[in-house]
This record gives structure tokens, sequence and C-alpha cells, in this order.
């Protein structure tokens, strides 16, 4: 019951005029974001952050924060469903998580039902953030109470484990992602020690001893990086668009899709819940799945409706899944999540365990606004399809000014420092080089995010051992934790060793 009334104020605030205008911009922004090419959900969260910061200016800095993550969590999902329709109507996919969209997708619009295809993508989508919603309103309290009991030693392999999750997933190499997230924490340990106040790597710079600022090094990592991208190697899409005659599916396409949707809805949510799957794993495993099944396989891949009912819906519960451990634990599961954390400490709010009992109204007004933005997708997206159709036919020439404008207009907005501009174009070229070496980012980010609340947790747990460090492997809980990690790193690397004998012997 309490959980049913906290959910019924979080509507009261979510339902409020402005939160109501920022949820609709989120999601309207989200749409566009993953419908453009080059700019992903972690591009558009990272770009929109300082301009939320400017919207929210003369508002209560609690009613500020609750309506900034409300359009950002917006943009999220909404980015999720967009990347879908670049995927149909053009075989290039807008998201990584939207590459399985492609296989049936394209097929179905060159068989003149992109609007079918478009439709059923939104009908998926929409019933799977409901259900990971649902899966979140339900989870979300005893969670965090749960959370609520674990030790510093507790939270600090936790962290541990978020970290390795993460890297193992994330990119193609796991050295790489790993390198990576050692050069986040690196960056984090910039600025005064807040306990012996001593200054660590700022060379004398007095810019330096507040630490760098994760907005800049956000906006700068993937806005930037991505303009760069697309000016140096010309990076745009020149596949034929489709065209579009029926919007509205077939109730045999409804009655096709339906339990697809369930299934697909369901992988996802749970894929999501474990930090590091993401949205691009859970879509292939919802393929996979109804391939499996399917008493028809050899359809897929030819313009099974299946083939894009499953996967879409997948991605977009896994965005509502990856929510949860990122509000009852204050581990972000994905690049993304690791941007709307960065916005949450950027306002003063602490995501994690406290953020239920501390600040109710963020919590369960973001909950809240997430099932009216997902019916403001459906509304918005059946009859707007020609429309974001059209919108993948924007030049560069005009996309990369723009982008750029709100980088650096919305960076000096927030800092008012000219040493962050400067540091904004050095993780711009930082983040093209290192992406086109195959370096991923999500690691580096949540790095810098967990930084200083990992070195915290470190701290807290040796002097409650007075500094014996096997406090971490006596709890049980945190020993489990530590196991867990060094398994998810471990245990993919000796798959793959095994996986090259058996190539080689093969071959011998």
């Amino acid at each position: 019951m309490d959980t049913l009334s906290y959910l019924l104020n979080g509507f009261g605030i979510a339902l409020q005029w402005h939160n109501l205008l920022f949820s609709f911009g989120g999601v309207l922004i989200g749409t566009m974001v993953g419908v453009l090419p080059g700019i992903g959900p972690i591009s558009g969260v990272a770009l929109l952050i300082p301009v939320t910061a400017s919207l929210t200016g003369g508002l209560p800095p609690e009613q500020a924060a609750t309506s900034a993550i409300i359009l950002l969590a917006g943009v999220y999902y909404g980015a999720m469903y967009g990347g879908s329709t670049t995927s149909i109507l053009l075989n290039t996919p807008g998201e990584s998580s939207s590459v399985v969209t492609v296989l049936d997708g394209y097929p179905m619009a060159k068989q003149g039902r992109a609007g079918a295809a478009l439709a059923i993508a939104a009908i998926g989508s929409f019933v799977a953030g409901i259900i990971s919603l649902i899966g979140l309103v339900l989870l979300a309290q005893p969670l965090s109470e749960v959370a609520l009991k674990l030790s510093p030693a507790d939270e600090f392999s936790l962290m541990i484990l978020g970290l390795c999750a993460l890297s193992g997933l994330a990119g193609k190499s796991v050295t790489k992602a790993l390198m990576m997230t050692v050069l986040g924490l690196s960056l984090a340990t910039i600025g005064i020690d807040n306990v012996s106040g001593v200054a660590r790597f700022t060379f004398d710079r007095p810019e330096l001893y507040g630490g760098l600022e994760f907005l800049t090094i956000a906006v700068g990592l993937f806005a930037l990086g991505e303009v760069f991208k697309t000016i140096l190697e010309r990076d745009g899409s020149e596949g034929e668009l489709a065209k579009i005659t029926r919007v509205f599916p077939t109730r045999q396409d409804l009655k096709d899709s339906a339990l697809p949707i369930i299934r697909g809805s369901l992988v996802g949510f749970f894929k999501g819940i474990v930090p590091g799957s993401g949205a691009t794993l859970a879509s292939f495993l919802a393929y996979l799945l109804e391939k499996k099944i399917s008493k028809h396989p050899e359809k897929f891949g030819k313009g099974a409706i299946e083939g894009v009912a499953a996967p879409e819906s997948a991605n977009n519960a896994a965005s509502g899944g990856a929510m949860i451990p990122l509000l009852t634990l204050g581990i972000p599961g994905t690049g993304t999540t690791a941007v709307l954390m960065g916005a949450l400490i950027m306002y003063n709010v602490q995501p994690g365990p406290l953020l239920f009992e501390e600040h109710p109204t963020i919590a369960w007004g973001l909950i809240a606004s997430m099932f009216i933005g997902n019916l403001m997708l459906l509304i918005l997206n059946m009859p707007l399809v020609k429309v974001f159709a059209k919108l993948i036919e924007t030049p560069p020439k005009y996309l990369i000014p723009m982008i750029v404008a709100i980088s650096f207009f919305g960076v000096y907005a927030v800092q008012v420092s000219t040493f962050d501009l400067l540091l904004l174009i050095v993780c711009g070229v930082v983040g093209y080089f290192l992406t086109k070496n195959d370096f991923p980012m999500a690691p580096l980010v949540l790095g810098l995010v967990l930084g200083p609340m990992i070195e915290n947790n470190l701290r807290r747990a040796l002097t409650t051992s007075n500094g014996d460090f096997s406090i971490f492997v006596q709890k049980p809980v945190s020993l489990t934790f530590l196991v867990i990690a060094v398994l998810w790193i471990a245990v993919p690397l000796i798959m793959k060793r095994r996986g090259k004998r058996v190539v080689v012997n093969v071959e011998g």
C-alpha cells in the first residue's frame, strides 16, 4: 500500500504542467536523437544536461532536479524507439540496440510494409515500457531497503562488480574496456582530496582544484566526438529511403506480434536489471528466442513481423530495467544511465538506497513520468511516422553546427569558464581517436562517476577495520560481489581461449 501511495504522489508531481512539458520535450527530442544519424542516446542525454540546467534555473533545487531528470530520462527511452526508424526505412541502425531490427525491418519496408513495421515497433516499445515500469515499481522499494543494510565494504565490492560488469561487456576487447575503466577512475582522483586536503594531479592549476567537471567530459567525449567523426569520416547514411504507405498494422500483424512483444519485454527487462548487459544484448537474445521457438524459422530475415516486434520490445524494456540498479543501488548498468547518474549528482541528488528515503519526490516523480512518457511516445509516433522519416534526410551541414553550438553554449552557461571550453575541445578530439580505435567510452564515464564513491566506501571500510584489507573477503556479501566480479571478467576470457584452442585443433 505504501508503494501505491508513493506512486500516486509521483503521478501528482509528473502531471504538473511544467513536468508534462519536460516529459513531452524529452520523448520528442529522444525520438529525433534516435532517428538522426550519428547521435545516440548517450550523446543526446549528455548534450541536454546543460540545457536542463538553463531551463530549470528559476525552480527550487528539488523541483529543478525532478524536472531535469524527467526530461533526460525521456530522451533516453525515446531514443531507444527512434533508432528503429532508420533500421526499418534505411537499413541503417540508428542505435547499436537497433541492429537486430534491420534483419526483418528493412525486408518488410522493401515489401511495402514499412508502416506496419514502424507501428509494431511503436506498440512493442509502449508495451515493453509499461511492463518494465511495473517491474520497477514492484522492485524499487524492496531493493532499496535491502541496499540500506549493506556495509561500506559491501558497497565498495558492489561498485567494483558494476565496473567489471560494464567493462566485461563494453566493446570488442575486454582489455581496452578495462583500460578505459582505469582511465575513468584516474580522472576521478583529480582535485582536492576531501579528507587530507592535499591537491592531487592539479599541477598548481586553480581550475583543477574542484576536479574535472563531469558535464564537460561527457559532452566532449560523446557529442563533440561524434561531430569530429562525422566531419573527418564523412559518416553519412547513403541507403535508399523506403516509402511508407499504410501506417497501421493489420489484425494478423497484431496477432503475430502479441506474444513476441510480451516475451521480448520480459527478456529485455531481466537483462536490463543486470549491470553491463545493455539493450543490444537483450535485443539479440529476444530475436534468437523467437527464431528458436517459431514454427517457421525460415521466414526470419525475410520480413517476419516477429523479428521486429521482439527485439524492439526487448531494447525498450532493457532501458526501463537499467533504471532499477541506478535508482536503488547507485550502480549505472549502461553508458546512458552513467550519464544520467552524473546529471543527478550535478543536482546534488545521490542515486542509491537513500534516494527513495531522502528524495521520494524525485524518485517517484521520475517513475510516474515514465508511464506518461511511454503513452506520449505511442500517441506521438503512430501519426508522426512520416514526419520522423523526413528527419533522416537532414544534411550533416545543418546538424553539425547545431550540435557544436549547443555543446559550447551549454557548457559555458553552466560552468562560466573558458578552461572548460578548452577541456571540451580536448575531450572531443580524444573521444574521436579513442572511438576510432575501438576503445569504449561507457566504462570511462562509469569510472569517472563511481570513482569518488568507490574511494569513499574504501576509506570507510578500512577505518572500521583499522586498515585491514581482509574485511572485503571476511564479509559474506562483499566476498560474493567480488567473486562474481572476477568471474564476470574471467569466464568470457576462458571461453574465448578454449574456443581458439578448439579451432586450432580442428585446423590441425
